[in-house]
């Protein structure tokens, strides 16, 4: 058990867990956060707080913002916004099918140097040696290209998901694990590209919260299957099992309900009355 506290670099950008150590920072704190290019800038966007897990695992945070360090953040923004749009007019005046996703921009104080990095996207493999060496020559500092994948490029962009919130690999997702159309077949979902695909263009990553729930429900009836329910005999239409229930479309009627499983599995009441 111990503290953990939430930064973000961007607004609404992604949360970092940090351990505050001896601090107690607040919402809206500027604190210095560890990077592999030294602390950076971020704010506190969920105050320190005790949770019931080890923390010996996380950074921790350097301390609070000063105003030197505001004043460095301020620099390092600006060094951006000045190289993405150079980047970009570069790109134009080389005719490259490159569209730029993200500037990364290192001050000249590690033994590295000065370093800008921009991310992009393209259709294809694309060759920017002419367009690296002009950068360069415009920035005034070593310059470096990566190309990202459409979902990498979600990530680093950020947006809001059909669901109404925030993307998740743009919030809290770590790794992008395999989602398959398969999951979407098990959990009833329609097979239209643009109900089941996300902001990448991908199969949504949320396909996969649930799939383990769907892959598991033997116990269920099939879609089309005749049921027995308290209002007569009616067939399913779909299952949820999340909450445990079946859309039934009865007989006689042609009524749509939503049943419990107790209600149309005779196995499942058989056991639900055993243990009551």
């Amino acid at each position: 058990m111990g503290m953990l506290c939430a930064v973000s670099f961007n607004r609404y950008g992604r949360l970092y867990y940090l351990d505050p150590g001896e601090l107690t920072p607040q919402v809206g704190d500027k604190v210095l956060v560890p990077t592999d290019d030294g602390p950076e800038v971020a704010e506190c966007v969920w105050a320190a707080q005790w949770v019931g897990e080890d923390t010996d695992g996380f950074p921790k945070l350097v301390g609070l913002a000063g105003e030197d360090d505001l004043r460095r953040d301020e620099a390092l923004r600006r060094r951006k916004a000045e190289a993405k749009v150079a980047a970009k007019r570069l790109i134009r005046a080389h005719g490259l099918p490159m569209k730029v996703v993200a500037v990364d921009h290192v001050l000249g104080s590690g033994e590295g140097g000065e370093r800008t990095t921009v991310y992009f996207t393209a259709p294809h493999r694309v060759d920017f040696r002419s367009l690296v060496r002009d950068l360069g020559a415009t920035l005034h500092c070593r310059v470096e290209l990566r190309q990202l994948s459409a979902r990498d490029s979600a990530r680093v962009q950020g947006g809001i998901g059909s669901c109404g919130r925030d993307l998740c690999c743009a919030t809290f997702l770590t790794d992008f694990e395999p989602v398959t159309i398969r999951m979407a077949k098990d959990q009833d979902l329609p097979l239209n590209p643009l109900r089941i695909s996300g902001a990448c263009g991908r199969l949504m990553c949320c396909l996969k919260y649930e799939h383990p729930l769907y892959a598991d429900s033997s116990d269920y009836p099939s879609p089309g299957q005749r049921v027995e329910t308290p209002d007569g005999l009616g067939k399913v239409v779909s299952r949820h099992p999340p909450s445990e229930t079946v859309t039934v479309r009865q007989i006689s009627g042609g009524e749509t309900k939503r049943c419990s499983l107790s209600d149309v599995c005779g196995s499942r009441r058989a056991y639900d009355s055993g243990t009551s």
